[in-house]
């Protein structure tokens, strides 16, 4: 459920490594568990992590913020309460009546004892790739044209572009002009490596659902595989450290270039949404 992790990290021309507080659930904390491993590889030398996670909704800001009493409410704070957080990282999940409310709520706190932190908020993937046994979740494809898009790639842009960087990230760079918060958009490498696998464009022997080792998702609830988890991961490293990721001579341990993938993906992002 919790996990503390540190690692020899070095920033390549502004820092040497970020104390952080990472907060989410399993779509968020394969990434933020990884991010360690890499930052070795990327010779970050005082990078370091404490990591909180809970599942699914749970995992949500406005759900540890709400639920004060429990475990990781108490250790998140605590954490914060040490006042040498420099990058504090949360998901993307929100409820929506009120979008921004459990980000505002742990932004405000945090500053009260680190006052330059930076934060970032990880957009994971949509769940249910291939919709549930149960019929009662759609399939992707289905899910974008239910809401509106001809494609879950336009589906997933406009949600990252008009939901969480307008109505989140927007209003909250209102609330706290003086913080510097930015978006990773971690979700489009399950997307654009399972798109991948349909168009036969892998260069590894990759099922779409299956072992964590060789699949795409590992359920159908769309949980990362190894290769979505090393593609998103150097996403986070260049969206947090600058790293370049052409020039990153990291094993990722699959013959797919996923520098390239995860390159591309940073390309794409808004820059006004970048670090």
């Amino acid at each position: 459920m919790l996990s503390c992790s540190k690692g020899d990290m070095s920033s390549q021309d502004e820092s040497t490594g970020y104390n952080m507080l990472l907060i989410g659930n399993s779509f968020f904390k394969p990434y933020a568990d990884h991010l360690s491993n890499l930052a070795t590889e990327a010779n970050l030398n005082k990078h370091s992590s404490i990591v909180v996670k809970r599942g699914g909704e749970l995992g949500r800001p406005i759900n540890f913020w709400n639920d004060s009493t429990s475990e990781e409410h108490q250790l998140i704070k605590s954490t914060l309460d040490q006042g040498n957080i420099e990058v504090f990282g949360m998901v993307s999940g929100y409820d929506s009546e009120n979008p921004t409310e459990g980000h505002s709520a742990w932004i405000r706190y945090a500053l009260q004892k680190n006052p330059n932190i930076i934060i970032f908020i990880a957009i994971g993937s949509f769940d249910f790739p291939n919709g549930d046994s149960n019929s009662t979740r759609p399939d992707w494809k289905t899910f974008a044209f239910d809401n509106g898009f001809n494609s879950i790639h336009e589906f997933y842009n406009y949600y990252i572009n008009e939901i969480i960087h307008k109505k989140i990230v927007d209003e909250l760079r209102v609330e706290f002009p003086s913080t510097k918060i930015f978006t990773i958009p971690t979700g489009w490498a399950a997307k654009n490596l399972a798109q991948m696998k349909l168009d036969n464009e892998l260069l590894d022997d990759i099922e779409m659902f299956g072992p964590k080792s060789s699949s795409i998702f590992t359920d159908e609830k769309g949980h990362q595989g190894q290769i979505v988890i090393e593609a998103g991961t150097m996403i986070w490293l260049n969206s947090i450290y600058k790293t370049g990721l052409s020039l990153f001579n990291y094993n990722t341990g699959f013959t797919t270039n996923l520098n390239t993938i995860a390159q591309e993906i940073i390309d794409v992002h808004d820059d006004n949404y970048k670090q």
